[in-house]
């Protein structure tokens, strides 16, 4: 299985932006999902997560407020709602999939989506 990251583009300084991740092969609500980005030459970050959960109301905020992760499961989707973007935010963003079962690990990575952020 892997993820599939979607909705980055070019937005100007202070817009908003929602990204989407789509499970190919799993079940996305059994897993928590960690969104990351990357700029070109350094290294990962993390950005915001949310727990496995079957309730779509429990939502993930950014300590500034500006970032919202929430799922829409009957849809298989996790989403990263951007507001407020700037610049810094330039990367491209990967969710990750994660769940501990059986005392085994999985994870799926996406391809990641371009989000640029023009001053």
């Amino acid at each position: 299985g892997q993820t599939v990251e979607s909705g980055g583009c070019l937005v100007q300084s202070g817009g908003s932006l929602k990204l989407s991740c789509a499970a190919n092969g799993f079940t996305l609500n059994y897993y928590a999902v960690k969104w990351l980005r990357q700029v070109s030459g350094k290294e990962r970050e993390p950005v915001l997560c949310i727990a496995s959960n079957y309730d779509d109301t429990v939502v993930s905020k950014s300590l500034d407020g500006r970032f919202t992760v929430s799922r829409e499961n009957r849809k298989n989707l996790v989403h990263l709602q951007m507001n407020d973007l700037n610049p810094e935010d330039t990367a491209v963003y990967f969710c990750m999939a994660v769940r501990d079962y059986n005392n085994a690990k999985y994870d799926y990575w996406g391809q990641g989506t371009q989000v640029t952020v023009s001053s």
